[in-house]
């Protein structure tokens, strides 16, 4: 009849067994029935006294400093006791103080308008005349296993049901008590109905009744048992109770009402009783799952718990006053489901019953308003949520995570192939430009610049500073120092003056060579003659903007090598004549800025 079993310390087991009590009540006379044991009449200080001097004591002599009268604490042992004499209320001051009749003894002060009645006062009375014993808030108390009543104590009739196990032996002691006798074993018709609803909340299929009906097995019962505890139902029924104590709600509450979507929350619950979920990560999970080293979606969506709370999208509303209200819902609901402590009292002033005071209230408060809920929002989706994908979109944000991981490393291995075969086409370049014989350097002797200065550096290259104008054409002359021309190479140089060590003063660090002309002046420098170039070629070029471009005759095309995200290294461009030059003047090039962005 009944199933006892026993588990794991901290295992999360909603139901650790099932227990049916059938009883038969006695409608005997009063005077036929047995008085109560002493046990049952003894008083017990934190069922019948804390309340009593918590109501009309504490508010005077409480843990309050400032109002606290004659120095005397009344919410603590060593308080109590410095005013009764334990086993003797009758040479005890605070009975003396309670039945006075003079209204500057008695106690409460009538003007507090508070009193005992005669009965409180005689449970007082009992109390101390037994021995005064003080008890720690319930909660606080450790809990110790019970000596298991022997068979040897209990009566034994026809009536009762066998002893199956210890839970049967305190209740065959309690029923005793008062007197009263079990009923007999249900059929298996009741045990099934009552058991199906106990841990499912649905009542049992035909075949399953005739199932278990037919069942001759001695562990029939047993097997029952273990079939509704895997039904998926039986965590759906277990999460009831937890659903109503965790405030969930799938509208938002207050006059607007709206939706809101915390069913997966909800549905997290109910898969945790079905995978029977231990205790102590039933627990953390929904106070602090985000917190957890590598928190997994699980664990964050556990928190949800926190999120039960009433939301509040009225217009007008104060958005940090709610925020406060749920940071306040979030302490209360913890304190009482997980503490057993109801804290809504020390919101407001030290708790008059359980060992709270304001200050620990806001310490405990103080955890919860770390959390990035502002108090705003109304609607389905106020902040802060989480997306929860279903079991089909999980599967294919994996298979799209796989696809993606696949493709960045299809990625990366191609970068780095065009990497090494750009390192290796840049060499080349570089090897069949420096194989080019006889290139020799030209020492400028006259250099103009329509917006910019130029100067000579000491490696005969020729510099850019002062103003930065979009537009600028150099004019640049030279004496050859050799006698045949059949190209000229144009190198351009990196420089500190320039952003990020750039090769110009525009903010990509790029230039645009929109023309270049070549001239020869004759030997009296009042006539020149211009040089045709045939070819050219460079040593990158930015995409459209080829190094054929200079000399194009179009001032709007040009060349220009940026390239990625900036310019970061050297480059050159060497242009052929169409036919060679033997002369015996100098050379005369002019050409647009490479400063130019047009």
């Amino acid at each position: 009849m009944h199933r006892y079993e026993s588990y794991p310390t901290g295992q999360f087991v909603p139901a650790l067994g099932i227990l049916m009590l059938f009883l038969l009540v006695d409608f005997r006379p009063a005077d036929a029935i047995e008085p109560l044991t002493e046990s049952d009449t003894k008083v017990d200080f934190a069922r019948d006294i804390r309340s009593i001097i918590s109501e009309n004591c504490v508010f005077c002599h409480g843990p309050d400093e400032s109002t606290r009268e004659a120095d005397l604490r009344l919410d603590t042992e060593e308080g109590i006791e410095s005013v009764i004499e334990k086993g003797s209320s009758v040479n005890s001051e605070l009975i003396r103080r309670l039945i006075s009749e003079d209204p500057d003894v008695v106690m409460p002060p009538p003007a507090s308008n508070r009193s005992l009645k005669a009965d409180q006062v005689q449970l007082v009375r009992q109390w101390i005349d037994e021995g005064a014993t003080w008890q720690k808030h319930w909660a606080f108390r450790p809990l110790n296993m019970p000596d298991i009543p022997t068979a040897a104590s209990l009566n034994q009739n026809g009536t009762d049901p066998p002893l199956r196990n210890p839970i049967d032996h305190f209740v065959r002691q309690k029923l005793q008590q008062h007197n009263l006798v079990g009923s007999p074993e249900a059929s298996r018709l009741t045990l099934i109905r009552r058991l199906s609803l106990d841990l499912t909340g649905l009542p049992p299929s035909p075949q399953a009744v005739d199932d278990f009906i037919n069942d001759t097995s001695p562990d029939a019962y047993e097997k029952l048992v273990d079939r509704l505890l895997n039904s998926h139902a039986y965590g759906q029924r277990m999460a009831w109770n937890w659903l109503d104590a965790s405030r969930y709600a799938d509208t938002n509450g207050y006059q607007g009402d709206r939706e809101r979507t915390m069913w997966p929350w909800r549905d997290w619950v109910v898969d945790a009783f079905n995978k029977n979920l231990p205790y102590d990560q039933f627990t953390t999970w929904q106070i602090a799952g985000d917190l957890l080293p590598n928190a997994t979606l699980e664990q964050k969506l556990a928190t949800g718990f926190s999120r039960n709370h009433m939301i509040n999208g009225e217009g007008g509303r104060i958005a940090e006053e709610n925020r406060i209200e749920y940071v306040m819902d979030m302490s209360e609901t913890v304190g009482t489901v997980w503490l057993g402590l109801t804290l809504n009292c020390c919101r407001c002033h030290d708790h008059k019953y359980d060992p709270l005071s304001n200050q620990d209230y806001y310490k405990f408060f103080g955890l919860f308003n770390q959390t990035p809920v502002t108090g705003g929002g109304g609607d389905p989706q106020t902040a802060p949520n989480l997306a929860i994908p279903t079991a089909q979109q999980t599967k294919q944000l994996e298979s799209l995570s796989t696809q993606l991981k696949q493709v960045d490393q299809e990625v990366t291995t191609l970068t780095e192939k065009l990497s090494a075969d750009q390192e290796k086409w840049e060499k080349n370049e570089q090897v069949k430009l420096s194989a080019q014989p006889h290139w020799q350097a030209v020492k400028p002797s006259k250099l103009e610049a329509t917006g910019s200065v130029l100067s000579i550096l000491p490696d005969q290259s020729v510099l850019t500073t002062g103003p930065a104008p979009d537009k600028d054409t150099y004019t640049i002359v030279a004496e050859s120092p050799t006698r045949q021309v059949t190209a000229l190479r144009i190198d351009a140089l990196r420089h500190a003056s320039f952003p990020r060590n750039s090769l110009s003063y525009s903010d990509s660090g790029n230039f645009v060579l929109t023309e270049i002309e070549i001239h020869v002046l004759d030997s009296d420098s009042t006539s020149a003659t211009a040089l045709e170039i045939k070819s050219a070629e460079a040593t990158f070029e930015q995409g459209s903007h080829a190094v054929t471009n200079s000399f194009d005759g179009n001032a709007s095309t040009g060349w220009a090598v940026y390239e990625g995200r900036h310019v970061d290294r050297d480059h050159a461009a060497i242009f052929r004549l169409k036919n060679p030059l033997k002369m015996k003047a100098c050379l005369l090039y002019t050409s647009p800025s490479p400063r130019d962005r047009g």
